[in-house]
């Protein structure tokens, strides 16, 4: 019964409230009247009328105070309170009517008892059909095996908010509370004992607990990490409240709810900007994005947007990359231009820099993935390191008053063609600076960006989808990572410190092994590793070796000489330097292997530009004559 109704269209549940208070309160004064006179009563002649009429009474009252607005399934306290006063109204309006209406008279008890049973009855009546309703009360007689049993962590407000919350569920059946809090544990609230975290185990095996749900919005990520760490000892999936934005309007939607992201599992803290440095190159100023479409970039250019430049010029080689940011952003009130080019066309670039008067520039066009630069090598120093020559030498013919390079770790005593091709271009930026004082060039090195292009992260994910295997290269592999939107805020800051060929690092927080960040994944996926120790396990771990120019352990200096800035996550970096002169004739022969396809030159050129760079492979471009094929 309770099921069919609560399918009811909401008019046709009113209408089915409204006739079950009518039958209710004449059904009550019938009770008080037997009640009162210690018979079974059915009146006659003018209280016939009185009492069959109660509705006529209740009604409109109960109309007045809403409680055919209310949802009994989400009942609060505040409707109970609606419920009293509501009932109370009528039963002193009932009696006042009676009185004057009814010749042989009511008893005065009568109104006592029938105020009293149409206070427990009409309250009571959608109490017990908000438990029918209830996701608790009917599963504690039915079992739905399609109902995931949760725990919550944190017994406070957003915990109590989330477990209520979840009642009215047909996906989630809260079992109990987590709480570090001694003084919490063994207590219960809304029917649900308080835990410890090491019951955890007798709780998975009782309830068969699937899925942990942290419920402290505001801790810090440093907290956030040191629970998310206890509880990938179990094979539970762990998700958590993102913010306290919701509970600052009183709300706890299930819909916050998002698995563990690698964002959680760094748990690196939050500095806040510097408002300053943020908007000085920025603020009412035209400002350039070049690689405008790509994961930096398209970051990048989010982030000027608010800053409120006087314009903004997207600049990208890519016309799907270009006409996705422009449209995303077109909706802003800054003038926004989308402009197709490549930065290897100077020309194309001194042109555009010069038509719109550009102030600033974020040159973030590169090609950066590592494998792949290592089978284009041509292309790779053609783009990475003769682009940014291009970009550069038209800063200065058109006045441009800042730019930024957005460098990279790799090119901190590179194994790989690409890493060699950023330090060159940081090279060719510092050997400029100290040739005129029109332009400041500023770097800004870090390390891995999560979620971007080729990124590890996104792969595991899918692959974790799929059920594995999960690919690593190495299990000995250890990498910096960062979010891309902390990455860019950085580097807006660190380019407005920057006073010429000034080599900026970013604090990447404590390195991260691949192996380890995989195996989290899985666990707080709710999935096991399978491996020699765990033979059932879900998800396999395969070791397929480095990859062409790829490293175990990257770096951020080149040497010791770094210094504090006023940003406690930037660092300048003092590192050596090659004058024009000499750099120039370097680049020019650099051309030159590039236009006659000579591999062997390119290598031995870049090699003579960085001392450091050790490669870790032989050449491997495709065109190179040791891979035609035969």
């Amino acid at each position: 019964m309770i099921g069919t109704t609560a399918n009811l269209s909401r008019f046709n549940k009113q209408l089915f409230m409204l006739l079950h208070d009518s039958v209710l309160l004449i059904s009550i004064l019938l009770a008080s009247f037997s009640i009162r006179l210690g018979y079974w009563y059915f009146p006659e002649s003018d209280l016939l009328w009185v009492i069959f009429g109660a509705p006529v009474i209740a009604v409109p009252i109960f109309i007045r105070f809403g409680l055919y607005r209310s949802v009994i399934r989400y009942m609060s306290f505040k409707d109970v309170r609606s419920i009293a006063q509501a009932v109370s109204l009528y039963a002193l309006l009932w009696g006042i009517v009676g009185f004057m209406a009814a010749v042989e008279g009511i008893p005065r008890s009568v109104i006592l008892i029938n105020w009293v049973l149409s206070l427990v009855m009409v309250g009571g009546s959608r109490v017990a059909i908000r438990m029918l309703l209830s996701n608790n009360f009917k599963l504690s007689i039915f079992t739905d095996s399609n109902q995931k049993c949760v725990l919550i962590y944190g017994a406070g407000n957003a915990g109590v908010q989330l477990s209520s919350a979840l009642e009215h569920t047909v996906e989630y059946k809260p079992v109990g509370f987590i709480d570090d809090s001694l003084e919490l544990q063994n207590s219960q609230i809304r029917g649900l004992r308080i835990h410890a975290i090491g019951d955890i185990p007798k709780l998975i095996e009782r309830f068969k607990v699937s899925e942990v749900l942290i419920a402290i919005p505001s801790i810090s990520r440093t907290k956030r990490l040191a629970i998310i760490n206890k509880l990938e000892a179990y094979s539970v999936v762990v998700r958590v409240l993102p913010g306290v934005a919701e509970l600052a309007q009183g709300k706890v939607s299930i819909a916050d709810l998002r698995k563990i992201s690698v964002v959680d599992l760094l748990g690196r803290g939050v500095v806040k900007p510097n408002q300053d440095l943020l908007g000085k190159n920025i603020v009412n100023r035209v400002v350039m994005v070049t690689g405008a479409g790509g994961s930096i970039g398209s970051e990048l250019c989010r982030q000027i947007i608010h800053l409120q430049p006087k314009a903004l010029i997207l600049f990208e080689m890519s016309e799907l990359a270009l006409y996705s940011i422009e449209k995303e952003l077109a909706r802003t009130a800054i003038d926004i231009y989308p402009i197709l080019g490549s930065v290897n066309n100077g020309k194309r670039v001194t042109q555009v820099l010069k038509h719109f008067g550009v102030n600033t520039i974020y040159h973030a066009a590169a090609y950066k993935h590592v494998p792949m630069v290592e089978f284009n090598n041509t292309e790779g120093v053609n783009n990475n390191v003769l682009g940014t020559l291009n970009c550069a030498q038209a800063a200065i013919n058109a006045g441009v008053d800042t730019f930024v390079l957005i460098s990279t770790d790799k090119a901190v005593r590179p194994t790989n063609t690409m890493g060699a091709t950023k330090r060159v271009a940081e090279l060719i930026l510092q050997a400029l600076s100290t040739t005129q004082q029109a332009t400041i060039f500023t770097m800004v090195r870090f390390g891995n960006v999560l979620g971007s292009s080729g990124s590890v992260i996104p792969l595991f994910t899918q692959q974790i989808k799929q059920h594995g295997p999960i690919t690593v290269t190495d299990k000995n592999i250890i990498r910096y990572f960062m979010t891309i939107p902390e990455s860019v805020e950085l580097v807006i800051q660190a380019g407005a410190m920057g006073q010429g060929g000034d080599v900026f690092v970013l604090d990447m927080g404590k390195p991260v092994r691949i192996d380890e960040l995989a195996r989290k994944m899985i666990h707080l996926s709710g999935l096991e590793v399978k491996d020699d120790a765990n033979p059932t396990g879900d998800i396999e771990i395969h070791y397929t070796g480095l990859r062409p120019g790829e490293k175990l352990f990257e770096e951020l200096l080149i040497g010791d000489n770094v210094s504090d800035t006023l940003h406690p996550l930037i660092m300048r970096a003092e590192e050596r330097l090659i004058e024009w002169n000499e750099l120039h004739s370097i680049l020019l022969a650099l051309e030159s292997a590039i236009d006659d396809n000579n591999q062997v030159a390119l290598r031995e050129l870049l090699i003579k530009l960085v001392p450091e760079f050790k490669p870790q492979c032989g050449i491997t471009d495709l065109l190179f004559e040791q891979v035609l094929l035969k």
